[in-house]
């Protein structure tokens, strides 16, 4: 079924929704040479986008970067909440590779950014799904990428711009969000479209996303 996850620690989701916040690392943004936005910049991913751990990608051309994810999973429905209670929906944390077809997000998209990142498999979650009990404080995870073995962004949630309780207000207004949401918080600096030249992704190209606590998720590409 589309969007159904098994993860390596046995627990399990059926994902309702994806949404994701983009530029939500001040280093990020700045890496960008881009201002720090006033609001959370919001698109989406269809379900079909998902899959899990050690599952291998096909790339759609040949501009495909990385991102690296926190991923929140909402547990129980809400609409319209407060920054104050935003934490009591969220069920769970995994990780997630925000997978982004730079071309079709900037020129083939018409500058909409979900065009280029809602190709099938553009978001690996995974490998475990932890409660907020097991995660602790969320805004203060190490979050790393590694391509090929070589470190290629080396974060921390301790940079977002807006904290998981803004999010989830934010998206929550006027709009219900059902128990299996997941929410990509945004990704740090280090992705491939901002280096000189640009890194992008290749048939053979193996990426490692680790989040602290969570563990390693692994994607294969072809």
């Amino acid at each position: 079924m589309a969007g159904e996850l098994k993860f390596a620690n046995g627990k399990s989701l059926q994902i309702t929704t994806i949404y994701c916040i983009g530029l939500n690392y001040f280093k990020h943004a700045e890496e960008c040479k881009l201002p720090t936005p006033e609001y959370p910049v919001l698109f989406m991913k269809p379900i079909t986008a998902s899959c899990g751990n050690t599952e291998t990608v096909k790339l759609p051309c040949d501009k495909v970067d990385y991102e690296a994810e926190l991923a929140v999973v909402i547990g129980k429905t809400c609409k319209n909440v407060s920054e104050k209670e935003a934490m009591d929906y969220v069920s769970g944390y995994t990780a997630a590779n925000d997978l982004s077809a730079r071309d079709w997000q900037v020129q083939k998209g018409g500058t909409q950014w979900v065009r280029g990142k809602s190709f099938d498999g553009f978001c690996p979650l995974g490998p475990n799904l932890l409660t907020p009990e097991e995660i602790g404080d969320p805004h203060n995870l190490r979050v790393q990428t590694r391509l090929n073995g070589q470190t290629m962004q080396d974060g921390n949630t301790n940079d977002f711009i807006f904290n998981i309780p803004k999010i989830i207000s934010f998206i929550s207004q006027e709009t219900t969000l059902l128990p299996g949401t997941v929410i990509l918080t945004g990704t740090p600096p280090g992705v491939g479209a901002a280096r000189d030249p640009p890194i992008f992704l290749k048939p053979g190209d193996q990426v490692e996303i680790e989040i602290e606590k969570i563990g390693v998720l692994k994607t294969a590409f072809n």
